[in-house]
């Protein structure tokens, strides 16, 4: 009889927003309007977006997350079940707005991002199934009270991501396995970091990522030379590819490199969720770059 490969299960908890989109020339500065050009509306939010990420990177994704009784939240999640997400864990909040997030790109492929989080607010107690997965990422966009108790359950690999930037619960801290944070992010948080024993992932935008533990450099990646058209889903899909190959099991180098590699992909199309790349993708091209 063949055996049958059982899919990695990745339950992602945090926030589901709507993005509206304007490109323009330049990223305008406090007090000044910026003609743009085209408009475009997405599903967003960071937390929705990585598990899309490790859903096409062939996981089998579960979000956590909250969203309003609007039109907004209709078209959320019909967007994320035609990605294969699991949404049954996602709570529906009678009267309320589901989270908008205005984005702004320029001609460089830079964003500026404001967000109104609606029901992202308002998660509050998880669902009793949310313990036996393969990995739990945790985002910030979450209550303190729903993250600590999602760090309680989890009885496998425990990733955070630092974002938003703010301060995090210390018990949520002393839970987690993996932390991933930009360099805005982990300058906010490196004072809480001294006691820190597990992994810290800090990504560097176009130069890459850094794993370390404890002060010691574990590993370092570069990302591929890409025509990058758009910044906005790199992140998402870093973080997302990371974390499905860390439960895996790959070695930390191989998994920073092709997380490495998903974040470069996913700036070559315009948007958040449209642009993650899939399994195959990232493969043909981690290879291609000499690194596989």
């Amino acid at each position: 009889m063949t055996a049958v490969s059982r899919r990695t299960t990745v339950c992602v908890v945090g926030g589901v927003n709507v993005d509206l989109v304007v490109r323009v020339p330049t990223l305008p500065s406090p007090g000044e309007t910026v003609s743009g050009g085209a408009f475009t509306q997405s599903v967003g939010g960071k937390a929705a977006n990585q598990a899309v990420a490790a859903q096409r990177l062939g996981a089998l994704a579960h979000l956590v997350a909250s969203v309003g009784d609007d039109a907004f939240g209709d078209l959320a999640l019909a967007a994320l079940r035609g990605e294969g997400v699991d949404v049954s864990r996602v709570r529906v909040r009678l009267g309320v707005a589901t989270g908008v997030a205005l984005i702004c790109v320029d001609d460089a492929g830079e964003n500026s991002i404001a967000v109104a989080p609606g029901a992202n607010d308002l998660l509050d107690a998880l669902p009793d199934d949310t313990t036996h997965f393969d990995a739990t990422l945790c985002l910030l966009e979450a209550p303190d009270a729903v993250l600590i108790d999602t760090a309680r359950r989890a009885l496998g690999l425990l990733v955070l991501n630092a974002a938003p930037a703010r301060a995090i619960p210390e018990e949520l801290l002393s839970r987690t396995d993996v932390l991933i944070a930009n360099e805005g992010e982990h300058a906010a948080i490196e004072g809480q970091l001294a006691d820190f024993t597990g992994i810290v992932i800090v990504t560097l935008g176009s130069k890459g990522a850094i794993a370390q533990q404890r002060g010691v450099t574990l590993a370092r990646a570069t990302p591929p030379a890409v025509r990058a058209l758009d910044s906005v889903g790199a992140g998402d899909a870093f973080c997302g590819c990371l974390v499905v190959d860390l439960a895996r099991g790959l070695p930390i180098a191989e998994a920073l490199e092709r997380a490495c590699v998903a974040g470069a992909l996913a700036t070559t199309a315009l948007g958040a969720q449209s642009a993650l790349p899939r399994a195959d993708a990232v493969t043909a091209l981690w290879r291609s770059s000499g690194s596989g």
